[in-house]
């Protein structure tokens, strides 16, 4: 599993960043299977060390749907059939 890295931290210098420059948002536009939409808060920064610029996720948010934990699906017994194969080749 990847390592998620900190958006605030420039990825060349090192350089925390306080905030972003300009915040903007994105809705997904397919729900989840609870039917939750994700929000995405993306962010533009610019280093105040070596002045390099780049984006990042700066927050996520399902919101909306049902937040229902699965329930077990039961399975219900089913019939058994079973052929001899030797009584197809006697069927004219």
């Amino acid at each position: 599993m990847a390592r998620r890295k900190d958006p605030f931290t420039c990825p060349k210098c090192g350089t925390r960043v306080k905030e972003p420059v300009k915040t903007w948002t994105l809705v997904s536009p397919m729900p989840d299977k609870y039917g939750r939409i994700t929000v995405t808060a993306m962010g533009s920064f610019t280093c105040p060390n070596c002045g390099y610029s780049w984006r990042g996720v700066v927050k996520k948010l399902k919101t909306g749907g049902e937040e229902q934990a699965e329930e077990p699906v039961e399975k219900r017994p089913g019939q058994v059939i079973e052929i001899d194969l030797s009584e197809l080749d006697d069927i004219d």
